[in-house]
């Protein structure tokens, strides 16, 4: 299965919103006055790769503000208009992920006469391990790539980990390299120590003192190297936009004029990458300065301005927020009892009417607020929950010897010292063997307590029960042989239980010969059937 996304924009649309500015690329330039294939300017590019276009203009006054940049381009029965940026010393970008294959022209407008430029672009089919941007599956409730692979998201956060040196971004990065870990989310604005902390140009020594209509490249620079390098190891950068924990500062306070050109920036400049996702704000009912009208303006604004139209979702802290209005994607939720089981987690699932991540459910730690304070099994519970609820969790970590949730995984990211990750990688691996792109709960208001694929495959987890014996009734199935394995999914064994050979029974499906299964009388058991 392919799955591709059109996206037909006027010039005009994104031109006047497109304000410059900017920062480096993985891809190189075209210079003024060439026409395409210059030695600057990359001639080939591979579908969901990044096409870069980098101009030389003017770098007086403020390029951020009084310069609009944005290339049309056109290809493959498709027009799509691409907002450019301002990138510091008199250099432009503009920066495009081709949907699909074949000859591309493009032609830039701004302006700044001298930025107007044309070029042609040949667009190859993706190298291995290049599976394209990460989607929601078409009126359903799962993630896919857009070459049809399957993405089952186990994520973690680590909220200020790309703003720390560089020596501790490598510990973090080596970390995630054999982690199960294949999304992050990571705050544009610091929340905790960190080594980078000044998104806008100052103005002056107090903390406060910095200039909104002036965006810092360097700044841009530096955390954008961070999502080149988790593009490079296969995992989402989920970028959060605001939060509210900044107010010395006042990053996320800004006017509503701000805001825009904040936003549209960040959609110019890191929106070509196809391992982006949007969180617009963590906690965003925390940020006092802001009421809903705001946030349903800056999601119209965002998504005006992304022509990748990248996952885009918002996480809360007290008061969810509306999942099902059209910008957004995916529901990202923080709940500490909503995936205590299944039934729960599917519930949300119903009333986003979108795929649900449970982004924050607390975390795995030893710290003194409750939030921190869960154990490696509690953590891993979450996670099975969430699985078997059709609905997907996230994971953080506050161990620390010091106990201070700023130096942990959570704030600053490093190395995971907790219990959990090597059962989520477990549970990864349950989730790659099975069906794609997801299972759901089946038959949940009949109390079945069981999810899978009707007909093809089920799980049964019980989490803290500790039943020694299960009477094996499947909510359909009967007709079929199905192959049965117990899952210890703390200890992370798969013991063989045989085959049953299913028939109907008054409540669904059971075997006749064998209508129970015997079980270990633990917890963190779960059964699953697959067919024979």
């Amino acid at each position: 299965m392919e799955i591709t996304r059109r996206t037909v924009l006027t010039g005009a649309a994104i031109l006047g919103a497109a304000a410059a500015i900017g920062v480096p690329s993985p891809a190189t330039a075209a210079t003024p006055g060439a026409q395409g294939e210059s030695a600057n300017n990359p001639k080939t590019v591979e579908r969901w790769g990044m096409h870069e276009i980098v101009l030389r203009g003017p770098d007086k006054g403020n390029p951020y503000v009084d310069v609009t940049l944005a290339a049309v381009y056109q290809g493959a029965g498709q027009t799509i208009t691409v907002p450019g940026f301002y990138d510091g010393d008199g250099t432009f970008r503009v920066r495009f992920s081709p949907p699909q294959t074949g000859e591309w022209t493009w032609a830039v407008d701004s302006n700044q006469p001298a930025l107007r430029q044309t070029g042609r672009l040949t667009v190859v089919e993706p190298s291995a391990g290049n599976h394209g941007p990460v989607l929601v599956v078409p009126n359903g409730y799962h993630f896919v790539y857009a070459d049809g692979s399957p993405y089952r998201q186990i994520g973690t956060t680590s909220y200020s980990w790309a703003l720390q040196s560089d020596e501790k971004c490598e510990v973090t990065l080596d970390t995630l390299s054999t982690s199960p870990f294949n999304k992050i989310r990571m705050l544009v604005f610091p929340n905790v120590p960190a080594e980078a902390t000044d998104p806008f140009i100052r103005t002056g020594p107090g903390l406060k003192d910095w200039d909104p209509t002036r965006i810092d490249p360097a700044y841009f620079r530096r955390y954008e190297s961070r999502i080149q390098r988790l593009l490079e190891l296969g995992i989402q950068a989920d970028v959060v936009l605001y939060q509210p924990y900044d107010t010395a500062r006042g990053y996320s306070d800004m006017t509503r004029e701000h805001d825009e050109r904040y936003v549209r920036y960040m959609a110019a400049r890191f929106g070509a990458y196809r391992n982006v996702w949007w969180s617009m704000a963590n906690e965003y009912d925390g940020i006092k300065t802001k009421k809903l009208d705001d946030w349903d303006h800056l999601f119209q604004v965002l998504q005006s301005a992304d022509p990748h139209n990248r996952l885009r979702s918002i996480h809360n802290k007290n008061i969810y927020y509306d999942h099902r209005k059209p910008w957004i994607t995916h529901a990202s939720v923080q709940s500490a009892g909503a995936a205590l089981d299944g039934l729960r987690a599917h519930f949300h699932r119903q009333f986003a009417l979108k795929p649900v991540i449970f982004d924050e459910v607390a975390y795995e730690g030893n710290i003194s607020e409750r939030w921190g304070q869960l154990s490696g099994e509690q953590m891993t519970h979450r996670f099975w929950n969430a699985f078997v609820g059709g609905t997907y969790c996230g994971h953080g970590e506050t161990l620390n010897p010091e106990q201070k949730p700023s130096i942990s995984w959570l704030g600053q990211g490093g190395t995971l010292n907790g219990n959990s990750a090597p059962r989520l990688a477990f549970l990864k691996q349950i989730m790659e063997d099975g069906p794609a792109p997801g299972i759901n709960a089946l038959q949940p208001d009949w109390d079945y307590d069981i999810a899978g694929v009707d007909n093809q495959y089920y799980v049964k987890y019980f989490g803290e029960d500790t039943p020694t014996e299960w009477a094996a009734i499947l909510p359909s199935g009967a007709g079929r042989s199905y192959k049965v394995d117990i899952i210890d999914t703390w200890n992370m064994t798969v013991t063989p239980a045989g085959v049953f050979n299913m028939a109907k029974v008054p409540r669904g499906a059971q075997d006749p010969a064998r209508p129970s299964i015997g079980l270990p009388g633990k917890q963190w058991i779960a059964v699953r059937f697959t067919q024979a």
